[in-house]
Order: structure tokens, then sequence, then C-alpha cells
């Protein structure tokens, strides 16, 4: 993790490349994990945008995947499991200029951080939700997680998988996203583009990935071999056909499934400051007395 003061110090260069976003430490992912791709995307998607690193804060929970503030010279914010949201959502009140990205995986965003997942979608939370989804828990080395496929046994599963899988683009249509995407892993110059489009997006963005781990559930091949574009005349702006895509989809589609603009819900709090009032301790006690 980078120094915080060296961060704030920082240069305002020309023109910021992929290195100037790097902290120096080397990711310590297993060789040919998905989130080397992912990295590289949003490195290039933050030089792309020519953001201050300094401007920047990645917040994150536990999981492989939620290491990444670590390899960035950006603010980082490594909080407790499926918390790195709402510590979003905190952050983004309290300074607005913030780009702030939540960077997570499917057991930290779809099992212990799902309560949260709906309301950040809901309120419009201004924030871009970069989920790698490998379908394990790669961390606690290889049990099934909220994504993995029903019969697919883990050690946690020896008898398969009984639950259906969680559908993070569904889910996030259906909680009132108004940005979902989703990208693969292995196609980082395209995930770049997506990230991209996200973080200017005013309001939540969710880009789900596909990204395998190489390690204990390798599914590189299938995704290879699934993947498809969304059609080129796709409409963005049709919620209805999005989600009867997420429902019935055969094959892994990638692109923008969906985006609306709706006032976010950062603005909309700021419209009740002059309203505000001192609060006052012993008064509100007095209720209560």
């Amino acid at each position: 993790m980078p120094d915080a003061t060296k961060v704030a110090q920082a240069t305002e260069a020309d023109v910021l490349t992929v290195k100037d976003y790097k902290s120096g430490d080397k990711p310590i992912w297993c060789p040919g994990c998905g989130d080397f791709g992912v990295l590289s995307a949003t490195y290039k998607a933050l030089a792309a945008l020519q953001l201050q690193p300094k401007d920047v804060v990645v917040a994150a929970g536990i999981g492989c995947s939620s290491r990444t503030p670590y390899f960035m010279s950006t603010f980082g914010f490594h909080g407790v499991h499926g918390r790195s949201l709402p510590i979003a959502t905190g952050m983004k009140l309290a300074n607005p200029d913030l780009t702030i990205l939540v960077m997570g995986g499917d057991g930290d965003l779809m099992s212990i951080g799902a309560g949260h997942f709906p309301h950040a979608a809901a309120r419009n939370v201004d924030i871009t939700c970069i989920m790698m989804d490998n379908q394990t828990y790669g961390l606690t080395k290889a049990q099934a997680s909220p994504t993995s496929s029903m019969g697919h046994k883990t050690k946690s599963t020896p008898y398969g998988v009984i639950a259906k899988p969680m559908a993070p683009v569904l889910f996030a249509l259906a909680n009132g996203a108004t940005f979902v995407a989703r990208g693969y892993s292995a196609k980082p110059n395209d995930l770049t583009d997506l990230i991209v489009q996200g973080i200017k997006h005013p309001g939540f963005s969710f880009v789900h990935v596909q990204s395998p781990c190489a390690e204990f559930f390798n599914t590189y091949d299938f995704y290879d071999e699934h993947i498809e574009e969304l059609p080129s005349d796709w409409d963005q702006q049709d919620l209805k056909a999005a989600i009867n895509l997420a429902l019935t989809e055969e094959k892994v589609h990638l692109g923008v499934f969906y985006q609306e603009e709706r006032q976010s819900f950062g603005a909309a709090v700021r419209q009740f400051e002059p309203e505000g009032k001192q609060f006052d301790l012993a008064e509100y006690l007095q209720r209560f007395s």
C-alpha cells in the first residue's frame, strides 16, 4: 500500500500513464489468475481518464480480488468482509469529488456483502463496483461460492452444490443499478472500456467480470467458448430486455446491458442541506426522559 503522504503530494504530470497507478507492490495472485487482467484494465481505465491518484479511492473487503488496493498508487481502504459498499457510500458522501471504486469477488459481494448491494444500487450511490467472479472461494482454497453452478463439487460441497447460483447481472438490474455491464478478464482492453464508461456514469455502476481462478476452478476454456458480445444494435435503455436476457441467456454476453440517468444519492441528500439544524443532544435525550 502506498504512503498516504506521497499520494497526497504527488505532482500533476502532463500525461499520466499506467505506471503512475502502480504502487510498486507486486500482486501475489496465483499465475494465470483472472484478477491480473482486471487490475491491468483498471490501470488503463484510470490512465485513459487521466484521474489523479490522490483523487481516487479503492475500497475492498476480504478475498483474493480484495487485495487490489495494495497494488495501486491511489488511496485504498481494505475493510472487513463484505462491507466495502457501505464504506464506499460513506466516503462518497463525505467527499463527493472523489472517484471511488469498489473491488471485490463473488464471495465478498454476493454472500456476506449481498445485503448491502441492493441499498447501494437503489440509492444510486455514485461509485463503480467491479466484481471479479471466479465462482469459488479462492483465498480459502476452493469452497463453493454464491455463483458456483449447481452440481459443482468442492471441499464444502462434496456431493455437489444444491443451491441455485446467484446471477450478479440480474441482481444488479433488479435492484436499480443505473449502469450494468459484464466483461471478461481475458479481454482486458474491452474491459478497460467498460470500466471507463462505469466511472464516467453519474450513479451506481456495476461491472461484472468473469475472472477465472486458474488454481482451483479453471473456467477459461468454458468462457472462451461461450462468451459473445451484445449485438451492436442492443438498446441499453431497455430494462425489460436486459432483465429478460439476464434470465434466459445461454451464451455469456459481454458489454453494457443497461444504463439510465437518475439523480445520484449524494445529489439527492445535499438538497436537504439548507434544512439542516445543529444537533442538540440534550434536547434529543429529553424525548426519552
